[in-house]
């Protein structure tokens, strides 16, 4: 099989979990260039991958000024800020690795879509979970007839309520005009993964959702806006900067906070004076939601629940129900259980524990994605975890109609929402 090249546009957490597969795997992809604006994140990639100084960018449209000069590209940048390089790199014929979601809006979802489509370059969205041990197994369990025909789910996106203050409520998610919905944010996976287990289109979609907790209304007494202004409430506060991003050195957050590589204690704390990670989850300008439901009908009536919220400590788990049984399904716990009918008994199954965390590869979802994309790209039969472009954008579609339904609070033809775009 050919050895790959890529580029890599944003050398942030997801650009160097991807270009990492290189450092792994030399036989089977190189990074030849990173456009990043980050003066350390390009240092950290020039040394990672041996780069010279001229195949280091500082923004995206450098890279895409040239001719082409790999396989595929890795569109790791902001969400508000990949439709443009997307376009640029499809024009110039380069497949695409697309982070997700694949743009803040539909409308620019689907313009993606149709210019890889007319172009005829493939391009896979980062639905990791799709290629996790996890899912995979259950989705081959329900593909054999374990339990019959999918007839119901419930599935549980828990954000957990560090992640969600970390993320959502002082981070580059915490404004739906930032960034985009949390809904599409965060569970663009989970829609996409849904679907994926059913096997059928999704019909109708239902939501409600709010943010509730992460507001002024809740800011106790005496809080400064800043946390190292001196709360009074420090010591009994669950979200205080220090003890999350100072006081746990293995926080993988900290290289966020700081906007550095490996930053030293001294630079997390000066960066959390005045900046967006050091203010009372109380006091900031977020207004993405903190809980939300989304209710879905498929084909031939099958319906779905999918539940995100914060307040939990994370992790994912689903309830399959079919009609020769059931799968209950922890994905934080690694374990299947599979209950028939027939046998009236439970047979259980404990996966290899890869990861659950963003830090710890989604569960192998961050690596399992990278071995199919070097065959798929080879033009070599990658496993039943890829999917076309076309089937990610519908999926995105979910995401988008149950906002316009929690905005509206109306419930949403899929069909005929896709077509007034």
């Amino acid at each position: 099989m050919k050895k790959l090249t890529a580029v890599c546009l944003g050398y942030g957490m997801r650009g160097q979990i991807y270009s990492r597969y290189a450092m792994e795997n030399p036989d089977q992809l190189e990074i030849v260039a990173v456009a990043e604006p980050v003066e350390s994140k390009r240092a950290f990639a020039k040394e990672r991958h041996n780069l010279p100084d001229d195949k280091l960018f500082k923004c995206w449209s450098e890279v895409a000024a040239l001719p082409k000069m790999a396989d595929f590209a890795m569109i790791c940048t902001q969400d508000q800020m990949h439709l443009e390089p997307a376009l640029a790199c499809i024009e110039k014929g380069y497949n695409l690795l697309l982070e997700k979601p694949m743009a803040p809006t539909a409308r620019e979802c689907k313009i993606i879509t149709e210019a890889a489509e007319e172009k005829g370059v493939k391009v896979i969205v980062c639905h990791v979970l799709r290629f996790t041990q996890f899912f995979y197994a259950i989705k081959n369990f329900i593909d054999d007839g374990e339990i019959g025909d999918i007839v119901s789910i419930n599935h549980m996106e828990n954000v957990g309520n560090l992640h969600q203050s970390h993320s959502f409520v002082r981070g580059n998610w915490h404004n739906e005009k930032e960034s985009a919905p949390m809904i599409l944010a965060k569970c663009c996976h989970d829609a996409d993964i849904l679907q994926w287990l059913v096997g059928k289109e999704c019909k109708k979609v239902q939501s409600f959702g709010s943010l509730t907790h992460f507001n002024k209304d809740n800011r106790p007494d005496g809080a400064p806006t800043y946390c190292l202004d001196g709360c009074p409430h420090s010591e009994t506060c669950f979200y205080d900067p220090i003890r999350f991003y100072v006081d746990n050195p293995d926080n993988g957050w900290r290289d966020v906070v700081a906007d550095k590589i490996n930053p030293t204690d001294d630079e997390v704390l000066e960066a959390l004076k005045r900046g967006p990670y050091g203010k009372c989850v109380y006091a900031c300008d977020n207004d993405v939601v903190d809980h939300q439901v989304v209710n879905l009908e498929f084909e031939d009536g099958c319906t779905v629940s999918l539940t995100m919220n914060a307040f939990n400590k994370g992790g994912r788990y689903t309830r399959i129900f079919g009609t020769k049984g059931e799968i209950y399904a922890d994905m934080e716990e690694g374990t299947i259980d599979i209950y028939s009918f027939a046998t009236k008994e439970h047979k259980f199954f404990e996966l290899y524990k890869i990861g659950g965390t963003i830090f710890e590869g989604h569960g192998g979802g961050d690596t399992g994605i990278m071995v199919d994309i070097v065959k798929y790209f080879n033009d070599k039969a990658p496993s039943k975890s890829i999917c076309s472009l076309r089937t990610s954008y519908l999926n995105h579609l979910i995401c988008f109609a149950a906002e316009e339904s929690r905005h509206n609070n109306t419930v949403i033809d899929l069909e005929k929402f896709s077509e007034k775009l």
